[in-house]
C-alpha cells in the first residue's frame, strides 16, 4: 500500500523548501533527482493553493527541462485566469534560484453530464494487480520505490520490456510524496504521467531509446485506486525526435490520456 513503505516520504518540509530523500533519485545518478517528482510535486502546489471544490483539474502539462542534484526545492505558483467555468494556474519547481520543471493546469468546472451519447474509449481487459501476483523484481540495478507490473499484449505478467505488441502496465507508489502527508488522487496521477515514456520509448532491444522533455496528462476524472494502468496507445519517432501517447486506466476503467515528446538517448 501507498504511504507504508520502509523508506519513507520523498521529501521532508524545510521551512519554505522541500528536503529530498536518498531515495528520491533516479536510475540516472544515485546524486540525481528522479524527474517524475517533479511532477508529483507541481500537482501537489497546484492542488493546495488553486484547488477547490466544483472544479477538476482536466490537464496538467509538465515540462522537464533540467535535472538537478538531491538538494532542497521549492514550489512557486501564479493563477493565469480565472473566470466562472475555467481556472489556469502555472508552477515552477526551483533549485536554488534555477527553474529545474514547471507546469500548467487548467481546471474546468464540473456539471451536468450531457444526455447525448458520445464515442468513449472501452475499458482495458488487463487484470488487476491483485490478480497477477508480485509486482516485477528489480533487474537493472536501481531499486524502484514503487510497484511496476509488466503485462503482454494478452495480459500476462512478465519481466520484459522488449515486446513487440502492445505494452501495458500497471504502476503503484510506495512512498507518501511529503511527509505527513497522504498523497492525493492527483499528485498520484502527476507522477505517474512520467511513466507514459518508459512504456512507449523502451526498445526491442532493451534500451530506452528516447528520454521525455514532457507529458500532458488530460483527466476526465481523478483516478479511485492506488494502482495506475499505463497502456501504449502510439508512438512516431522521426530524426532523433519522439511523440507518444497512452490511455491511463484505475481500477474502475479508463481515466484520461498521457501525450509526450521525446528526444534521443545517446548511446553510452
Amino acid at each position: 500500500m501507498a504511504g507504508t513503505s520502509d523508506l519513507g516520504p520523498f521529501f521532508s518540509p524545510g521551512g519554505d523548501h522541500l528536503v529530498p530523500a536518498a531515495h528520491a533519485n533516479s536510475p540516472w545518478a544515485p546524486d540525481m533527482m528522479h524527474g517524475r517528482l517533479f511532477g508529483g510535486l507541481l500537482a501537489r502546489a497546484l492542488e493546495r493553493e488553486h484547488g477547490e471544490p466544483g472544479l477538476h483539474f482536466s490537464r496538467l502539462t509538465v515540462d522537464l527541462f533540467r535535472n538537478t542534484k538531491l538538494a532542497p526545492v521549492r514550489v512557486e505558483t501564479q493563477r493565469v485566469r480565472d473566470g466562472r467555468r475555467i481556472r489556469v494556474a502555472d508552477a515552477t519547481v526551483f533549485s536554488g534560484e534555477t527553474p529545474v520543471a514547471r507546469a500548467s493546469a487548467v481546471l474546468l468546472r464540473r456539471g451536468e453530464q450531457p444526455a447525448g451519447a458520445v464515442s468513449s474509449t472501452p475499458p482495458w481487459d488487463a487484470p488487476a494487480p491483485e490478480e497477477i501476483g508480485p509486482p516485477r523484481t528489480d533487474s537493472d540495478g536501481w531499486p524502484p520505490p514503487f510497484d511496476v507490473w509488466i503485462l503482454d499484449s494478452d495480459g500476462n505478467p512478465t519481466e520484459d520490456w522488449r515486446s513487440s505488441g502492445p505494452r501495458r502496465a500497471w504502476v503503484r507508489d510506495r512512498c507518501d510524496l511529503v511527509a505527513g502527508e497522504s498523497m492525493s488522487p492527483l499528485v498520484r496521477v502527476a507522477i505517474a504521467g512520467d511513466f507514459a515514456s518508459p512504456v512507449v520509448n523502451f526498445g526491442e532491444d532493451g534500451k530506452l531509446e528516447f528520454i521525455n522533455a514532457d507529458y500532458t496528462l488530460t483527466l476526465s476524472r481523478l483516478p479511485l485506486s492506488e494502482a495506475i494502468g499505463v497502456e501504449a496507445t502510439g508512438h512516431l519517432s522521426e530524426d532523433g525526435v519522439a511523440a507518444g501517447s497512452c490511455t491511463f486506466h484505475d481500477a474502475k476503467g479508463p481515466i484520461g490520456f498521457s501525450t509526450l515528446t521525446a528526444v534521443a538517448n545517446p548511446a553510452v
